[in-house]
């Protein structure tokens, strides 16, 4: 019996993890190998000027250290052979690279502050209706064109001949094995692929003055890109593994993973730092209609993802963050879980995705204001703060789903939750709540399922994302949510709609 196992590198905004997938007998199982913790570092420096900047960046030695560690282990613990290796990581940032191999500066991260303004100046310089129909992606501070045209307004001095970017999860396959080319599933969101073609739309490039030839090759998710370096090989202890494509923007290896029936009514929620909200559809709807609702056409493996980016958990860890920091408290999610089942329902509702909790200094002063702002009730206790956020929460995929069925045409009957959001069963039974239809949760490590299963397409162990379904269902819980208290949580959501602009 032939034995094939893979490698999945997935990297998070707030942490990182490797796992090894084994296909064997027509059954798959996962391994988690190495986890660990990372998030950006934000620094203090003064500007040309004298003024001081906060600027963000990721730690992408750290990642990589600890990618190196993960092949060890995987050595260690499963096998000295690899059939394949696939990195998928957040789905915005990526590096400059000298033609010598040297970084352009630091790996800045998606949040940081000299993005606030941009995606003004881009909707000047292409024009946001024209941006949405080429691309189907909707403007977010933290696309790759915003950022690379900021770098083009601000350091274009420092680009040389033979610059080439790397796109954060090339930027780690650059270093196993030397590759430059992105899958087309990172490439769709960087707001620079045309969404008809799967190819830079030149004129975008031209209008942003982003030389053409900076950007890396766009490859097809399955494809086998590079080989490990023999010298990296030889020192964790492993073959010189084949580096394979995946769905490179973690949420497209994530939907890839979940157990659909039928995807023309299945809404999918990827739960983590992020909510990515859709559906899977034929083709991009890029439609004055879909563009109004900024609904974004992100590339899947042989669909589209047609969702909405919403702020997710990133209001809960920033809230964890900021209560370690005040009182040196080191909560743990089921204490906060329990204060929040405990807290009284439906005191008040922010909107997850207002501009003031993107990446503010203190969340639970930003909650408060919110509140305050909008005429309502100021939570009183940490525990009345995380059912706001959890609450609103379920009420904006109430809201999206609702969106979504009016642009494809198509109401959802099921709603799929995946990714590490799916083990918190008070917020599934929330969302079912708002929703309105049963919850199907799990698997928990959708987006590393997702990658190992296009590994297995690229190396011919399946001939198509469907046949990994079953595959998938046999090796992993699902826990089914009914909706209850419907009236109630329909009247809540009426007061929770006045707040959306």
């Amino acid at each position: 019996m032939k034995t094939t196992r893979v490698f999945a590198g997935d990297f998070g905004a707030s942490g990182g993890k490797c796992f090894a997938g084994i296909f064997e007998g027509g059954t798959f199982r996962l391994h988690e190998i190495h986890r660990f913790a990372h998030e950006s570092v934000s620094f203090f420096i003064p500007d040309e000027e004298g003024r001081i900047t906060e600027r963000t960046y990721w730690d992408d030695v750290l990642l990589y250290q600890n990618l190196v560690k993960g092949l060890r282990e995987y050595r260690r613990t499963i096998s000295d052979t690899l059939d394949g290796i696939g990195i998928d990581t957040w789905g915005a940032d990526g590096q400059l690279m000298t033609a010598e191999g040297d970084p352009l500066g630091k790996l800045y991260a998606y949040r940081d502050h000299r993005l606030d303004n941009m995606v003004e100046k881009v909707k000047a310089k292409v024009g946001a209706q024209k941006a949405y129909q080429l691309t189907g992606i909707h403007f977010q501070p933290f696309n790759v064109s915003n950022q690379l045209h900021w770098f083009m307004l601000n350091r274009g001095k420092t680009l040389k001949s033979g610059a080439y970017y790397l796109p954060a999860p090339t930027l780690f396959y650059y270093f196993l094995g030397g590759v430059k080319s992105v899958d087309s599933t990172f490439a769709s969101v960087t707001q620079l692929m045309d969404a008809h073609t799967q190819m830079w739309n030149p004129e975008i490039l031209r209008k942003l003055k982003i030389p053409a030839a900076v950007m890396p090759p766009i490859v097809p998710p399955g494809t086998v890109t590079g080989k490990l370096y023999a010298e990296l090989a030889t020192s964790v202890g492993l073959n010189r593994a084949p580096l394979i494509a995946v769905g490179g923007h973690d949420t497209a290896s994530a939907f890839a993973a979940a157990p659909v029936d039928n995807p023309a009514e299945a809404l999918i929620i990827s739960s983590g730092t992020w909510s990515l909200v859709g559906k899977l559809v034929p083709n991009a709807i890029t439609t004055k209609e879909a563009m109004a609702f900024n609904l974004s056409n992100e590339g899947g493996i042989g669909n589209v993802r047609l969702l909405r980016n919403c702020m997710g958990t990133w209001l809960v860890q920033e809230l964890k963050r900021s209560w370690k920091q005040s009182d040196g408290s080191d909560l743990t999610w089921e204490e906060m879980n329990r204060w929040t089942r405990e807290a009284p329902a439906f005191t008040a509702f922010v909107d997850p995705d207002d501009k003031s909790f993107y990446n503010p200094p203190d969340m639970q002063a930003a909650i408060v204001e919110f509140c305050r702002r909008t005429g309502q009730t100021v939570p009183k206790d940490r525990g009345t703060t995380l059912r706001v956020v959890y609450e609103s929460l379920a009420m904006k995929y109430r809201y999206v789903n609702e969106i979504l069925a009016k642009v494809s045409g198509t109401p959802n009957k099921v709603v799929h939750i995946v990714g590490g959001g799916s083990k918190n069963t008070m917020f599934n039974q929330f969302a079912a709540n708002a929703i309105g239809l049963p919850v199907l949760a799990g698997p928990e490590e959708a987006t590393a399922i997702g990658n190992c299963m296009v590994q297995a397409l690229g190396l011919g162990l399946i001939k198509s994302m469907q046949e990994a379904q079953p595959l998938i269902r046999e090796a992993f819980p699902i826990r089914d949510y009914k909706p209850q208290d419907g009236a109630r949580w329909t009247d809540a959501y009426a007061k929770f709609k006045t707040l959306l602009k």
